[in-house]
């Protein structure tokens, strides 16, 4: 199991266009067959600030994920020309999943 943290800053004032992006990301994501979780979260205290929090079925399913449409679109296309900063890490799970 693959687990992925994100970490997004917007353009100042650029929140609620990146959430409403998002919302349709996370829809998206979620049907794919490898990806187990998918949650987007908008900080309390900084409304253009957000952590992604991905778990995939093992590194293939992610790279697929970076590969599709709707990653190329709302991502690539529409989030990143709205953000100041973006970062990424990737986790192992310490305990094996159920399957």
């Amino acid at each position: 199991m693959l687990t992925v943290i994100a970490r997004y800053r917007t353009q100042p004032g650029a929140g609620d266009a990146v959430a409403a992006i998002l919302a349709k990301h996370v829809a998206a994501t979620r049907a794919e067959q490898g990806c187990v979780q998918f949650d987007a979260c908008r900080s309390h205290d900084d409304p253009d600030e957000f952590v992604l929090y991905e778990k995939y079925l093992d590194e293939k399913a992610f790279e697929t994920h970076r590969r599709t449409a709707h990653f190329a679109t709302y991502i690539e296309g529409q989030t990143i020309p709205l953000l100041l900063e973006r970062t990424w890490q990737r986790y192992e799970d310490l305990a094996p999943q159920p399957r």
